[in-house]
């Protein structure tokens, strides 16, 4: 082993002020990736929640970096022993409030922890049914993967904040609509060659996030299920007519107002839509074998993933200050 005099002056050597002309704007470190599972064992019914904590720690001193001083340092497997810990004394309810949980774990426990960030997603498990409707019997204690959205949250609490900021969000929505949509009288230019579509299939991958204006007495688990239902509204309205979208850009727009409008708890809405393309098959090419039949309720589509249109807005309260989403 290296003695402490070698220590020391590996230490003195690889000591460093940084220039005057630089400076270390951001820096921290943690453990990505910690995932746990708890069960719940209410007699022969189990529930489950099961989460990806992401852990980042930003220490009140730099002299990891410029010294090579560790003396500070919470490793990385604390952190993610942390996690289980903390999950076997409280269980896991909501991603946003075990967010909260190691957020004030961490700056309670150690002094010298300015800023804690946590970031959880939540692995979508739903409880098998088994018949039909809404009869469905339910097992006590086998589930299913259904992503038909991914749960996330970001929190983050700097030391002297009497409460964390938390936002919560949702990805890999993935809808589909195969009319009451449009998209027309657009810049009509020399770069153009898109032409005008008065019914067209609207399809779109929705990432979301939201911040709220509180943590108190919200229910987060409502919050993000509702966030998601506006969103599905607006895109599709109802069962047998559905909605009008004369663009990506008004569907946005109008699902980030309905959450505003529906969740007082929620202080800003961000929201990106990718637009997803399915093109008509061009069946001109093969006279012979289409004979120049049209059957206009059966329509072949060529399915386009990239590249993409981008369409993204962020919709605040004007009377609410908030941090960027």
């Amino acid at each position: 082993m290296m003695s402490r005099k070698l220590v020391e002056q590996s230490r003195d050597a690889g000591f460093q002020k940084v220039p005057d002309h630089f400076q270390i704007s951001n820096y921290g470190y943690g453990k990505d990736s910690v995932k746990v599972l708890h069960v719940v064992r209410n007699g022969l019914v189990h529930s489950i929640k099961e989460f990806e904590v992401g852990t980042k720690l930003k220490l009140s001193s730099q002299k990891d970096y410029l010294q090579g001083d560790n003396s500070d340092i919470i490793a990385t497997d604390s952190q993610k022993n942390t996690v289980y810990l903390l999950a076997r004394k409280h269980g896991l309810k909501t991603p946003e409030e075990f967010g909260i949980l190691l957020c004030d774990h961490f700056l309670n426990k150690y002094s010298h922890v300015n800023e804690v960030s946590i970031h959880i997603d939540e692995y979508p498990w739903s409880r098998m049914g088994f018949g039909k409707g809404p009869y469905q019997d339910l097992h006590n204690h086998a589930f299913v993967f259904t992503p038909t959205a991914v749960r996330y949250c970001d929190v983050t609490q700097k030391r002297g904040d009497t409460t964390p900021t938390v936002i919560s969000g949702l990805t890999d929505l993935r809808v589909l609509k195969t009319t009451q949509s449009a998209f027309v009288n657009f810049v009509n230019d020399e770069y153009r060659s898109l032409p005008d579509q008065h019914d067209r299939i609207f399809s779109t991958v929705v990432r979301s996030s939201w911040q709220y204006s509180t943590v108190t007495g919200v229910d987060f688990d409502f919050c993000w299920n509702k966030v998601k239902q506006c969103i599905l509204n607006t895109f599709a309205g109802e069962t047998e007519k559905g909605i009008f979208s004369p663009s990506v850009q008004n569907t946005l727009y109008l699902a980030e107002k309905l959450v505003l409008e529906s969740i007082p708890e929620v202080s800003s809405i961000d929201m990106t839509m990718p637009n997803k393309h399915y093109l008509n098959f061009d069946f001109s090419k093969f006279p012979k074998l289409v004979q120049g039949e049209e059957l206009k309720e059966e329509i072949v589509f060529l399915p386009v993933d990239k590249p993409a249109g981008i369409i993204y807005a962020q919709l605040d309260r004007k009377s609410v200050h908030k941090s960027k989403l």
